[in-house]
């Protein structure tokens, strides 16, 4: 498995409960739980706290479990949930000892399964706890807890080959067949599952693997320094920042420059506030000014680059400054998958298909759980003249994702010709009962201060369209989306994005209507009427 990811993981290790609170104080707040661990997952920063004085057996489950998440997908274009989940559990209840560590120990879930009615396996399998059991946390935990109980079972459970039986099955997921086909080609009929699942967790006590800690690991081994004020600061306030407590980080940010004027990580900070707050001449000085200050900075050269805009009908030479651009991003960190994407868009600019499909595939490498990279891949093969491939990568995900994946997929789906799909259905998007979908391009976004109202512009050829909320609103984007989840807000950066407007007419004669969701997409560059020769790239 890879263990490196384009989001680099940073470690927090407070000494107690006091210096933790200083980290996240929003986990106390009401009086809150004694934290030992806790995990954030983002696309371009990872983060993990772990409290030294809690050094006791199960403490950091939550840790090790949403650092499994990060592993597996990054190496898995899919994984049911249950799998997802269960895999995640299993390995979260890793116990280390001075001498030997235990994988698959058994977890306090046991007990959950044992007092209840077990969920049926093929029921198991084939759903996703919160579309299902929304907000019943009991069958939520029960849920959680069986899909534990069910990897377990098909590691140590009697016929499995310590796993090897897993392998397969997931292995045959990877290929493309049906989750309920290559289980039970794989483990035999549900029913006898079934039972052998239910006398395994009836019992009392259960297995794991007891394994020496590797010899080489020494603390000798890995170069420390100790951090200046205005450093910690800065590490500090990037993780508020991307936690989004964007008050409490752009203190600590302003305070470290304060300290240390020349700090760059500080200004990176700095440019992601003000890109937050939708300043991108403020953002885009900050940005210069890390890169400018250590040329590792890669985040800080994607965002200056970004900020100038893609050279969408620049000359030759424009356009060989942003693939430039690009490839020194990818020297400081070779996984960040975004830039790739934007080489990708650059050779399709130039109407080189060949090589945007070699992009996007990389991409698709990197980041393989991220459907929107699949959907890029197969956009291009449609506009290659390659359906089938389109039509296989689209079933895919319009399959295994919810949601605007699934949305865009289908509508990748339907813009295959239909010969080259091998089948005549068409997929039909999901779309909340009582609302229509209005389609367009969006002109503008207002989101006026200390309201939660807002209002969206769109135009759809033949005039514009006006839409308000003030209540809760689900928002969804395409993957390739430059600045990604870590920065995302409704109120900037979306103006000229194709969008799907969720809406309830209304009878104000204003608006349209007033729209509860926002499916957000972002389509190929137009290809140039010829290809466009640039001078040959070493880097490339």
């Amino acid at each position: 498995m890879r263990l490196d990811s384009g989001a680099p993981l940073v470690i927090f290790a407070p000494r107690d409960a006091e210096v933790m609170k200083g980290i996240l104080p929003k986990l106390w707040k009401g009086g809150g739980p004694n934290v030992a661990g806790y995990f954030q997952h983002g696309w371009e920063r990872q983060y993990a706290i772990v409290r030294l004085d809690q050094d006791i057996p199960g403490k950091y489950q939550v840790v090790y479990h949403e650092y499994v998440h990060t592993l597996l997908h990054a190496n898995f274009q899919w994984l049911p949930t249950w799998l997802d989940e269960g895999l995640a559990e299993y390995y979260g209840n890793t116990h280390f000892e001075q001498s030997k560590m235990y994988i698959g120990a058994p977890s306090t879930r046991v007990h959950t399964v044992q007092g209840s009615t077990i969920i049926p396996i093929e029921e198991l399998i084939d759903e996703n706890p919160w579309r299902k059991f929304g907000k019943n946390d009991r069958q939520v935990d029960l849920y959680y807890s069986e899909a534990w109980a069910l990897v377990h079972f098909l590691v140590f459970g009697s016929g499995m080959e310590r796993g090897a039986k897993l392998s397969r099955f997931y292995g045959l997921l990877q290929k493309g067949e049906q989750q309920k086909k290559a289980f039970e080609e794989v483990f035999g009929n549900f029913k006898d599952v079934g039972d052998a699942f239910s006398k395994y967790t009836d019992q009392f006590a259960f297995p794991s693997y007891e394994l020496p800690n590797p010899p080489h690991i020494q603390e000798k081994d890995y170069p420390a320094r100790e951090l200046s004020k205005a450093e910690a600061e800065t590490e500090f306030g990037t993780y508020q920042l991307w936690s989004h407590d964007l008050e409490d980080a752009r203190n600590s940010i302003e305070q470290a420059l304060k300290d240390e004027p020349g700090l760059t990580g500080a200004h990176e900070a700095l440019g992601f506030l003000y890109f937050t707050d939708g300043k991108d001449g403020e953002a885009e000085s900050e940005f210069e000014k890390s890169y400018e200050g250590d040329h590792q900075r890669y985040l800080s050269l994607f965002y200056r680059t970004m900020l100038t805009g893609r050279p969408l009908s620049g000359t030759a030479a424009v356009q060989m400054k942003f693939r430039g651009a690009m490839y020194e991003v990818l020297k400081s960190n070779p996984q960040f998958a975004p830039a790739f994407v934007e080489l990708a868009f650059a050779n399709l600019r130039q109407g080189d298909l060949a090589n945007a499909l070699v992009m996007s595939r990389k991409a698709e490498a990197l980041e393989p759980a991220r459907a929107g990279y699949h959907l890029l891949s197969g956009r291009i093969l449609l506009v290659m003249g390659r359906g089938e491939e389109a039509a296989k990568l689209a079933s895919f995900v319009a399959e295994r994702w919810r949601g605007p994946d699934h949305n865009e997929a289908a509508e990748l789906w339907n813009d295959v010709p239909a010969e080259k799909r091998n089948s005549e259905a068409t997929l039909a998007e999901e779309v909340p009962a009582d609302t229509k979908i209005a389609n367009g391009t969006i002109m503008s976004v207002t989101c006026p201060e200390k309201s939660s109202e807002v209002t969206l512009i769109i135009d759809n050829g033949s005039g514009t369209r006006t839409f308000r909320s003030k209540g809760v609103r689900m928002v969804g984007y395409s993957d390739t989306l430059w600045y990604g989840r870590d920065h995302f807000s409704v109120c900037h950066h979306l103006k000229g994005l194709r969008a799907m407007v969720k809406y309830k007419a209304s009878q104000d004669k204003e608006i349209a209507g007033d729209w509860v969701g926002l499916e957000l997409r972002e389509d190929l560059p137009l290809l140039p009427k010829e290809k466009v020769d640039l001078p040959r790239d070493p880097k490339s």
